[in-house]
């Protein structure tokens, strides 16, 4: 009787024990998995805000853009959330994620024209470009690119203080146009493509008037002019040339026929 209630006993702790196994397991786990988790603290828009500029400052930029992203989340009513915006895009600008920047601008200025942000977004935007440029004789889109924003900005913000930073910029990408355009026109003049050097030369002066490159163009456009006139002089008298070796061999051929004329004539005569 005693062994069969032992053996009873046994057989009961046989299905227990797992089930009991299996309760510590899962326990344990919810218990370690509280322990290992980070307790996700509610943070104020403010205190939110100010770590972001603090990460940033750091140059942790991908921290920053994480505090900025929560506060927008989070508080998207909030004014900071507004500022946060900007602040995303910032960071992707001094991270050097052009692309992203450029798209985190635009996407502002989408979401709220009226701000008074925007004329700073439109300048980091022409940023986004400038930073993306490439040397005179490569494709200069980026440049272009550039030139439009800060022509639009200084077009339509023109009290910004924004503004006569981007006109300074304008300069600047102008004058590499320019020399683009100068690049272009010498390339032409090499291969002897005369007229193409002087158009591209001349729109130099039509659309750059403020800037300068020395004398060197005026120089070029005359030296491509003094050369399509030696063509075309040298295609006169080509042309000339060739009349008059065509009259001169008609003049033979008549001679000749008359001549002939004469003496069929005079053999007939004889006969």
């Amino acid at each position: 009787m005693i062994y069969s209630g032992i053996l009873k006993k046994i057989m009961r702790l046989k299905f227990v024990l797992p089930l009991l196994l299996l309760s510590l397991v899962l326990n344990g786990c919810s218990f370690f998995h509280v322990f290992s988790k980070k307790e996700q603290i509610v943070l104020t828009p403010e205190k939110l805000y100010s770590l972001a500029s603090d990460e940033y400052k750091e140059n942790n930029y991908k921290k920053a853009q994480e505090y900025f992203t929560r506060l927008k989340e989070e508080y998207p009513l909030h004014d900071l959330a507004v500022l946060a915006e900007i602040g995303i895009a910032d960071s992707f600008y001094s991270d050097k994620e052009y692309a992203d920047a450029e798209g985190a601008y635009s996407n502002f200025i989408s979401m709220h024209p009226v701000n008074e942000n925007v004329p700073y977004a439109i300048y980091q935007m022409g940023m986004c470009h400038y930073s993306q440029m490439e040397a005179i004789d490569r494709d200069q889109t980026e440049t272009i690119k550039a030139r439009k924003e800060w022509e639009k900005l200084i077009s339509r913000y023109p009290e910004s203080k924004f503004s006569p930073l981007a006109e300074k910029m304008l300069r600047e990408v102008k004058q590499r146009l320019a020399q683009r355009e100068f690049y272009v026109g010498k390339f032409y003049f090499k291969q002897k493509k005369y007229q193409a050097a002087i158009a591209r030369l001349e729109k130099i002066s039509s659309e750059y008037p403020n800037v300068s490159l020395g004398n060197d163009i005026q120089y070029y456009i005359n030296e491509a002019k003094n050369k399509i006139a030696k063509e075309e002089k040298a295609k006169i008298k080509k042309e000339a040339s060739k009349e008059t070796k065509e009259t001169a061999g008609n003049k033979k051929m008549t001679n000749l026929y008359l001549r002939g004329s004469l003496y069929w004539m005079k053999n007939a005569n004889d006969s």
